[in-house]
């Protein structure tokens, strides 16, 4: 408890510090600037704007409410990140749930970490803090993998290092974003897991998409059964290769029907042009075995 103490004590004390016009700080190298950047500072929230660059759109309502009963109770657990605009006023980097929770709760200051950044960098930064969050859909994550490779140009590998992920993860989430629009909505919105964006990703047109999204939504498929449709579709003309068929001679032909009749079941016959073949005699019960055992034995 007197580290908590004392830390947010320190915290208050260099946001006395950044509201001082003349310790100004701009850059890493300014007066000061070791006491603030990297160290939990207590910042007013009005002096804190919104981030531009933030890739996440959907803020769960219930959730927000709930994070806020928290901060409540307990206040700001974990600092937000913020960088530095101007005097005394900052940007979010990352931490927005946490800065809009506060807002609601009717707080004025807020723990924050203190960041000197350009915009590439912060953008960046708020894109691999968002991708590492465990409650975006796939679509979002999708979405700020792009923009890091359109606005940051980072190869895939690159990104792949920053962010902890496998390459082929990357790809899978990018692909995702070759999905109809409808479609990609429906996976933001719960109806469609990323398994079925993966599997009808594979159907390049877009109509096709549709009216397969339509028929998971309706019939409730599954991701495997999803993945079979879309393999019927690229091989419409693939069937079971028909056995080749059988005719047998005349004089078989014309015994089956006394077969049938004697017997009192339907009996097949398969036999070749020479006059070599088989019976086939079915039953559907030990009663119905012994009834044609008697008949054809003469018990």
């Amino acid at each position: 408890m007197a580290k908590a103490t004392q830390k947010q004590v320190l915290g208050r004390g260099l946001s006395a510090l950044l509201k001082d016009p003349n310790n100004d700080i701009k850059s890493a190298t300014d007066k000061n600037a070791d006491k603030v950047v990297g160290n939990i500072v207590e910042l007013d929230l009005v002096a804190i704007e919104m981030n531009p660059f933030q890739p996440r759109s959907n803020f769960n309502d219930d959730a927000l409410n709930e994070l806020a009963s928290s901060i409540r109770e307990l206040g700001v657990i974990q600092p937000i990140t913020v960088r530095k605009l101007d005097f005394n006023k900052y940007q979010l980097v990352s931490g927005e749930r946490r800065f809009r929770a506060s807002k609601l709760v009717g707080l004025e200051t807020i723990p924050a970490y203190i960041r000197i950044a350009n915009d590439q960098e912060s953008l960046e930064m708020a894109l691999v803090e968002n991708i590492q969050r465990q409650d975006l859909d796939p679509i979002e994550i999708a979405l700020s993998y792009q923009r890091l490779i359109d606005e940051i140009q980072l190869t895939q590998e690159k990104m792949s290092e920053r962010v902890g992920k496998k390459r082929s993860t990357i790809t899978n989430y990018l692909r995702l974003l070759r999905l109809d629009p409808i479609v990609q909505t429906g996976i933001r919105d719960g109806f469609l897991t990323m398994g079925h964006g993966r599997a009808l990703v594979n159907i390049d047109e877009k109509d096709d998409q549709l009216s397969l999204y339509e028929k998971i939504i309706t019939e409730n498929l599954s991701v495997r059964d999803t993945e079979k449709a879309v393999k019927e579709y690229q091989n419409p003309t693939t069937k079971t290769k028909p056995s080749k068929a059988s005719y047998n001679p005349k004089f078989v032909e014309s015994s089956l029907n006394d077969f049938k009749n004697y017997l009192a079941v339907k009996v097949e016959a398969k036999a070749s042009d020479k006059g070599k073949g088989k019976l086939v005699i079915p039953f559907n019960s030990k009663e119905e075995f012994e009834r044609i055992k008697k008949l054809i034995l003469g018990e």
